[in-house]
Parts: structure tokens; sequence; C-alpha cells
């Protein structure tokens, strides 16, 4: 990590003790230059994280910004989408025994965030934190497909494919394709394209705002794969994914759109 950024992180740190400091005292609590303070601490003031308190000349104070209350509602807010999807999730994986994973958006990659894994002896192991590229698997290529058309498009103009599996997508014309038939379907189907012989399935969750915020979705082996397993997985994701949409303030009128 960058010195200057821990350095600010420490001269952040120091309101802990006190809601309002002087640079002379927050020169004291960081163990910091005076001059190194003032060139943080001027730019912590410029991005909103610090505010300055002028009474007079002389009398010249800096709290904590706003900004970090935003930052901090939505931390808090991240916390508690996970707490809200833990029990849909379990509930799905009660029903289905298979593999159930949460997934998000970040940085033009697909992230899992969150996942239940089956009881069956073989089975899907997918790490929390692991990152997929848009165009490999149910859930990263549902995502794809929830983004407004101005990041689709910027995200098809830097992506770079590359063969994982067989059957990855590796061009620009079947991606599109898929994107469309994700779009049409409401859901997004894969077929082997990132995990060897498994078959993934996800549906979209959505906010109040109708915002696409994550991907819900099941994973099972192929061998256990039919067309009437399809349909169970489906309909059970359907509904879990609707009702946890539900419980974030999504209207259930939109998602009969």
């Amino acid at each position: 990590m960058s010195q200057s950024l821990l350095k600010a992180i420490k001269i952040l740190d120091c309101f802990s003790t006190k809601s309002q400091l002087s640079l002379i005292e927050i020169v004291e609590l960081s163990n910091l230059p005076k001059t190194t303070v003032f060139r943080l601490v001027s730019s912590l003031e410029e991005g909103g994280l610090i505010v300055k308190v002028k009474k007079t000349s002389h009398d010249v104070t800096f709290r904590l910004g706003l900004k970090l209350l935003e930052y901090g509602n939505l931390v808090n807010e991240q916390i508690e989408y996970l707490k809200l999807a833990l029990p849909h999730m379990r509930k799905l994986n009660e029903e289905l025994n298979e593999l159930v994973h949460l997934t998000v958006l970040e940085n033009n990659e697909a992230v899992y965030i969150e996942k239940i894994d089956s009881t069956k002896p073989v089975r899907l192991v997918i790490e929390k934190g692991r990152r997929s590229p848009l165009y490999a698997g149910s859930a990263p290529k549902l995502l794809l497909a929830k983004m407004d058309d101005i990041s689709l498009h910027n995200y098809l103009s830097v992506v770079a494919f590359e063969k994982i599996t067989k059957n990855t997508i590796k061009s620009f014309e079947d991606l599109k394709i898929e994107i469309q038939k994700i779009r049409k379907n409401g859901y997004s189907i894969s077929r082997a394209e990132h995990f060897k012989d498994t078959m993934g399935f996800s549906f979209p969750i959505y906010d109040s705002n109708g915002n696409t915020i994550a991907a819900l979705g099941v994973s099972i082996p192929l061998t256990d794969y039919s067309e009437e397993r399809e349909k169970v997985i489906l309909e059970n994701i359907r509904m879990s994914a609707q009702n946890f949409s539900l419980e974030l303030g999504y209207k259930l009128i939109k998602l009969q759109d």
C-alpha cells in the first residue's frame, strides 16, 4: 500500500480520540512531520474526508467530513445485504442440495461474495472472493447482460477472451447473441464455460430502484443434469431471487414485466 495513503489513514485515526483537532494536535497524535500532516490534511480536506472549522484566523481545527458517513452507510448496507441474502441462500440450498452462490460486479469482473456448499460427495467448490471474467459462467454473464448499454459497449471494447474450458465463449458475436438471450429469458445458463463438467443457473437480484445488484446462482455437476432437473432448479432460483428482491424493496409488478 502507498506510504502516503497509510499516513493519511493514520491522520484519520487520530480523530478516534477527539472529534475536533488542531493541526498541532494531529502532528502530536500521528507522530508525523508537520509538513507531511499539512500536505495530507489539505488533500483529505479537498476530498471531503476532513472539514476545516475556522472560528478565527488563529483558531482553526479539523473534524471528519460527512463523506466518511456516506462510506460508512455503504458498508453498512453491504453487511445488511449479506445478512438478508443468507436465509434465501440456505433455503435454496436445502431445497436442492446444490452449491448456491451470490455474485456481484466489481471492476469489470464477477466476484463470488457468498456461497453455501452442497453435501453431495461429488460437487463443485467455489472459494469466496474468487473472480471470473464476465463472459464465462452463468452469474458473470447475467451481470454482464444486466449492464446498461454504455457500460456494456465500454466492456466489449476492451475485453480479451481467454479460453478457460472448451465451452468458453470466445468471440464478440457469440457473446452478443448470449447477452440477447439472457435479456430475453431473464436468467442465465452456463454449460461448463468456466468450471469443467459443471452446469450453472443464475437469476438477477434487484434493489428498490430496480437496479441489478447481484446474481443468485446454483451450480451442479453435469452428471446430475436433466431437463426435468433444470426446470426444478430454475423455478427454485426464480422464487428465491424474487423473494430476496422483494425484501430489498423491489416491486413485484416490476418483476412480472
